[in-house]
């Protein structure tokens, strides 16, 4: 584990709640899952400007995949973790089955996306490298962390576009929600 893997998982760790979605979530026996997004790197930036945990976190982000790509399959995990948590978390957890993403990405977002073969895989695509972070509490308690474009970024405040796709159609909007709450970050373009 790297340094800043260590920091990361020391963060976490310390955020009760994204302890207690961790907690319950693995307790659910999903496939290949992951929070991600916002939820991790929020926390990291918390951190790193001494604001409370949970400061800024509307949702926790929670990616699995299920080769069953019906609608029915998916709105059962859904249901079923929900029924997991009790208020606020019960509406904060959003949960999609990555192996769906593909069906609906482009008429959402206006962006074509290929079908994933697993959760981590998704993280490449994410719109900046510091977003793509997915963390998951093993069942040996330790926490294992994904992060394709590393952990820099995170630990720099700095949101950059990911390299490896053109520039996000939200990349405005994310920037600006961003940086409204956290002004200590560094956006290079």
């Amino acid at each position: 584990m790297s340094d800043l893997e260590a920091r990361l998982v020391d963060i976490v760790r310390a955020d009760p709640g994204l302890m207690h979605v961790l907690t319950t979530v693995r307790g659910l026996g999903l496939n290949d899952w992951r929070i991600f997004s916002g939820a991790v790197y929020q926390s990291v930036w918390n951190h790193i400007t001494g604001r409370p945990a949970g400061y800024g976190i509307r949702d926790y982000d929670l990616g699995y995949f299920d080769p069953d790509m019906s609608w029915d399959a998916e709105d059962a995990v859904i249901r079923r973790v929900a029924a997991a948590f009790e208020p606020p978390f019960r509406d904060m957890v959003e949960v999609r089955n990555q192996a769906r993403v593909h069906l609906w990405f482009e008429g959402r977002f206006g962006e074509p996306y290929e079908a994933l073969t697993g959760t981590d895989e998704a993280l490449a695509r994410f719109v900046a490298p510091a977003f793509a972070v997915g963390i998951r509490l093993e069942p040996d308690d330790t926490i294992s962390v994904a992060a394709p474009f590393g952990l820099e970024d995170v630990f720099a405040l700095t949101i950059r576009p990911n390299p490896h796709r053109p520039l996000a159609n939200g990349w405005d909007r994310a920037v600006a929600k961003a940086t409204a709450r956290w002004p200590d970050l560094k956006v290079v373009r």
